[in-house]
């Protein structure tokens, strides 16, 4: 097992971290998936969807992004995030989609990611449904339990068995800090030994469906109740 001085050191932070400014950058994400997933309509091309979430980015003030966002349909919530997205994917009427965004605000990073549903296919509402419980049960056992990095994920994968979904470890939680969080630590949550803090980590959740058809994507900065609103 690593030294505890490693450990402290894959949670440093930069000389501008704050927590203010992380919550303030959070909440401009969490406000931002909201306003781009309320233009999305069955009918539009997963291109035209990504065009117009960078532009209400833009026009929110979040002109840089740390990665590249995303708003992913159908068959393509399939896919882990390094994947490029089959292109031409129409939104149908009965269908999922999820958003992934980044964006720098300030000095800080912002991530988030959420699903949404068009149409009435319950298979898919209850798998973007259960993408964001999923979230929230490990969360809690992180609060309650402090569990590692590593034994959120395992809890995680065996939540989402018994749901009968599948969880994509490719999508396993990172650091997130004042703008580069890279130039601190690269590793993993899932792969974390030690119970990680509060305000460090984005913890992911990636649902995929087992018939291979749709996945759902709920991504968070890992806090506590207090920063959910019931």
């Amino acid at each position: 097992m690593k030294q505890a001085a490693e450990y402290q050191a894959a949670e440093s932070v930069g000389a501008a971290f704050s927590d203010e400014g992380m919550l303030r950058a959070r909440a401009a994400t969490r406000r931002a998936i909201h306003d781009i997933a309320a233009m999305v309509r069955p009918g539009m091309l997963e291109e035209e969807a990504v065009v117009q979430a960078q532009q209400i980015l833009l026009a929110q003030g979040h002109a840089r992004s740390w990665h590249p966002t995303r708003v992913r349909f159908g068959r393509n919530t399939m896919k882990a995030m390094k994947l490029a997205s089959t292109p031409g994917v129409v939104l149908q009427e009965n269908d999922i989609f999820f958003i992934d965004i980044a964006p720098r605000v300030d000095l800080w990073e912002g991530d988030g990611g959420a699903s949404f549903t068009v149409g009435s296919d319950k298979r898919r509402e209850r798998c973007a449904r259960d993408a964001q419980i999923v979230f929230h049960e490990v969360r809690k056992v992180w609060r309650e339990h402090q569990l590692s990095g590593q034994g959120l994920y395992r809890y995680a994968a065996q939540r989402a068995h018994e749901l009968g979904w599948e969880l994509n470890m490719d999508l396993p939680g990172h650091r997130i800090s004042d703008f580069p969080h890279a130039a601190i630590h690269t590793g993993s949550l899932a792969e974390f030994e030690v119970a990680p803090q509060a305000m460090r980590w984005i913890l992911e959740i990636h649902l995929r469906d087992p018939a291979g058809e749709f996945g759902a994507f709920f991504e968070d900065m890992l806090l506590d109740d207090a920063h959910y609103v019931a």
